[in-house]
């Protein structure tokens, strides 16, 4: 009796799912055009599956075990139980193929149910806690159908009771690995993040690149919305991308707002837009909410604006694009992208952009600062340094960015620390003096494309006037938008940060340094240095060179928890729980260091924001020009030309 109703039944199954993958796909549709190459996206799926997805997976031992063994299994288990059950392929080497497929996925489900018998607060339960249940029905019932296919048992064993226990069995696997897939159950993570990989919006995220750069909007085109207001207004693939999500709470246990307690919780926000896809609320969420807003008030469809529908606005203002979220991902969704776009209808449609965030947008157009300072005072801080200037000299190694600490007297020191170093390693360099305008990473973060672009395009105007190999800044921010973003229109540089310069000189010799004479230290990695562009050695191999050993923070690295300073938080300042440099302080504390290296204007502010008794904080430039050896200053031999770079 099986024999006849099992291949009705996958195929009914099939044919439903299909369906759903139909309407699924409509519904992704539903978004603008976005270029992608199809074909190709779908030959590198299994590539990027593999390598790039599981690079982050296995991060967590258990769970990448877990995830080959489940997934791997269900995959060869659904492709040779139709072969086998649903063309009636009854062939003794394919029926210990599925026996052997069965047993891997049980397995691996039986690891997925003895996660969830004590779930961490991170993951999402309702349809979740059945996941597994489902995984072990469909591995069991399909190994029992298999035994006499291998000729293990008669093909007539077990009788009707067996029968109608298997048939239920049947049911209910098949149920959820195919209509889940597609109608919305669990496993629908499964057939999109399939295609998200193939079709990724960042696809040079692949095979070991890295794409941070939030992608330009085309302001010339009338037709193009100012950034997203309703879900129908992102493009086609961000939409796949939501439906990805696994829920696994990844995002949500590495978001420094969400910790915080501020209204934003990163996983919620992804689900929040795809209940925005659908149409619905969010009251069948089963995570945790946003922090200080209830469950159930929220809700929209594609036509529908997001904001004060599915989520109010200072959920979206309280992201300091730290990238932390994009970071830990096991399906690599951007979430910053969404949340930027997003920001950008509220500034450039709206004008609503919270606190002091438009008084900022307003000084940058005014006076090229946020902080809308006489644009004559940008070099006051190097008055006595006699610095080259590039509009005079025309020519340098060296550009020296020096950003808009130039009118904070905090940072001034560290400016000076690192002319000192320059100085010290006989570097040409110049700066541009009163040219240089905001680099307009603020703006952009903030939503404000127009201004950034504005600010951009002048900037890029003005460096292509002279000639130099390099430019280099101690701010990761000006740091990450010169060297990963200007290129859109058409200003590529080799753009370096201080730390990776400085880490150079060292190698070449061309610093004199003395040991260190403070105590402990600690490091605290930028995140526009360390996720946004991949640099964690170069600061520590500089510290190292001054004889530091440093105290590493539990959160360091890739890891590092953001200090609060980015994505313009501190001018939108939503409020929560306890501040971010705050825990980040209570980080530091915990390694007992008397001092913290940082590589951040940013970074420094908010942590020196914090109240003593707190260890000091210093900038690694002037750690490294505090080691200096004057005496051998003077009789260092001329620098030497290092890269062979492309001269602009």
């Amino acid at each position: 009796m099986l024999n006849t109703i099992l291949p009705i039944l996958l195929f009914a199954a099939l044919a439903l799912g299909v369906l759903g993958a139909v309407r699924r796909v409509r519904l992704w549709r539903q978004g603008r055009p976005a270029a992608v190459d199809l074909l190709g996206g779908l030959l590198a799926m299994p590539r990027r599956y593999m390598v790039d997805l599981h690079h982050v997976v296995a991060r967590d031992k258990y769970i990448a075990n877990t995830h080959v063994a489940t997934a791997g299994g269900a995959v060869l288990s659904i492709v040779l139980s139709i072969l086998v059950h649903g063309f009636g392929l009854h062939n003794r080497i394919l029926g210990y193929a599925l026996l052997l497929a069965t047993v891997i996925m049980f397995v691996g489900a039986v690891f997925v149910f003895k996660r969830r018998l004590n779930p961490p607060a991170r993951l999402s339960k309702g349809p979740w806690m059945r996941l597994p249940k489902s995984l072990l029905a469909f591995s069991a019932s399909f190994f029992l159908l298999t035994l006499p296919v291998a000729g293990i048992l008669p093909a007539d064993f077990g009788g009707w009771v067996l029968a109608a226990i298997l048939a239920v069995g049947v049911l209910w696997g098949v149920s959820e690995l195919f209509f889940g897939m597609t109608w919305g159950g669990p496993m629908k993570h499964a057939f999109a993040g399939a295609l998200h990989l193939a079709w990724h919006r960042r696809a040079e995220r692949f095979g070991g690149g890295r794409s941070t750069g939030l992608k330009p909007l085309n302001l010339a085109d009338r037709d193009a919305p100012l950034g997203v207001e309703k879900p129908k207004d992102f493009t086609w693939n961000q939409l796949l991308g939501f439906d990805a999500c696994v829920q696994c709470g990844k995002c949500e246990a590495a978001c420094p707002a969400f910790a915080a307690g501020q209204p934003l919780n990163p996983k919620k926000l992804i689900q929040d837009m795809v209940v925005g896809l659908a149409g619905g609320t969010d009251a069948k969420f089963a995570g945790s909410p946003y922090p200080g807003k209830p469950i159930g008030e929220h809700g929209g469809n594609p036509h529908q604006p997001i904001v004060n529908g599915l989520v109010d606005a200072e959920t979206l203002w309280s992201c300091t694009t730290c990238r932390a979220c994009v970071e830990e991902c096991p399906m690599m969704i951007e979430h910053v992208d969404a949340i930027v776009d997003m920001r950008r209808h509220l500034t450039l449609e709206k004008g609503a952009t919270p606190n002091k965030g438009a008084e900022v947008l307003d000084n940058l157009i005014a006076t090229d600062n946020p902080g809308g300072f006489n644009p004559g005072g940008r070099m006051n801080w190097a008055a006595d340094l006699n610095l080259n200037v590039l509009s005079e000299k025309k020519t340098a190694d060296v550009l020296f960015w020096v950003g808009d600490g130039a009118f904070d007297m905090r940072n001034q020191r560290t400016l000076r620390a690192f002319v000192k170093v320059l100085k010290a390693a006989k570097v040409d360099f110049a700066v541009l003096g009163l040219e240089e305008r905001d680099s307009g990473d603020v703006a952009r973060r903030l939503g404000d494309e127009a201004t950034f672009q504005t600010l951009a395009k002048r900037n890029i105007q003005t460096l292509n006037k002279y000639s130099f190999k390099r430019i280099v800044t101690c701010d990761p921010h000006s740091f990450h938008v010169l060297k990963n973003e200007y290129g859109a229109f058409d200003g590529n540089y080799l753009v370096q940060h201080h730390s990776t310069y400085m880490a150079e000189l060292v190698t070449e010799g061309l610093l004199n340094l003395g040991q260190h004479k403070g105590g402990s230290v600690t490091y605290h990695d930028p995140c526009y240095l360390g996720r946004y562009n991949g640099e964690y050695q170069a600061p520590r191999d500089v510290l190292k060179a001054l004889g530091i050993e440093v105290r590493e923070m539990q959160r360091s690295g890739f890891r590092s928890r953001c200090c609060g300073g980015g994505g313009g938080a501190p001018i939108t300042d939503i409020p929560g729980k306890q501040r971010i440099p705050d825990m980040r302080m209570d980080d530091i504390r915990e390694t007992q260091a008397e001092l913290v290296a940082v590589g951040c204007p940013q970074c420094t502010a908010m942590l020196e924001g914090v109240v003593e008794p707190r260890p000091l904080i210093k900038d690694i430039a002037e750690l490294v020009a505090d080691a200096l050896v004057e005496e051998a200053m003077a009789v260092k031999p001329p620098a030497v030309k290092r890269i062979p770079a492309e001269v602009h």
